[in-house]
């Protein structure tokens, strides 16, 4: 079990996969519109550039990382289940985006990327570590959910 926000990495021969976990003290519904509206990330995320697309069910997206700034990112929504779960992706790899209601209107938020393939090893130098853009993500998301909530109650 990681610690609260902190980000932890599993490498393996042929994938990495990079997890982060916080609770956020905010509805639901408010987080799931967090991550679900493409045109506003840049604005609370720290660690996106840019998205472009929607992102719903079987809908493309671009996305600009500040890891890696170059380049775009296209991705399809493999996952879109409301309020729960989102999984977005290309061929090298995954993130997972999980909300778990806790009592008390908190909720545990989790976020996953798994990368990987048979010739993952040729190029697995080339991919910055992602343990402190999680935590940058995750401490963003909690955040901007926690100041809305706020401004709601």
């Amino acid at each position: 079990m990681t610690k609260e926000g902190k980000a932890s990495t599993i490498k393996e021969t042929f994938s990495r996969e990079t997890s982060v976990g916080i609770s956020i003290s905010a509805d639901p519904a408010i987080i799931w519109a967090l991550l679900t509206n493409a045109s506003d990330y840049h604005r609370w995320n720290s660690t996106v550039i840019s998205i472009e697309g929607n992102i719903a069910p079987n809908e493309k997206i671009n996305l600009k990382s500040k890891l890696d700034p170059k380049r775009s990112f296209k991705l399809v929504i493999k996952e879109f289940i409301t309020g729960k779960k989102l999984v977005w992706g290309d061929s090298k790899g995954e993130r997972v985006f999980q909300l778990e209601s806790l009592s008390g209107n908190k909720v545990k938020f989790g976020m996953k990327e798994k990368i990987g393939g048979l010739m993952f090893p040729l190029y697995a130098k080339y991919i910055p570590p992602f343990d402190e853009s999680f935590e940058q993500f995750a401490h963003d998301l909690k955040t901007e959910a926690e100041i809305i909530q706020s401004k709601g109650e």
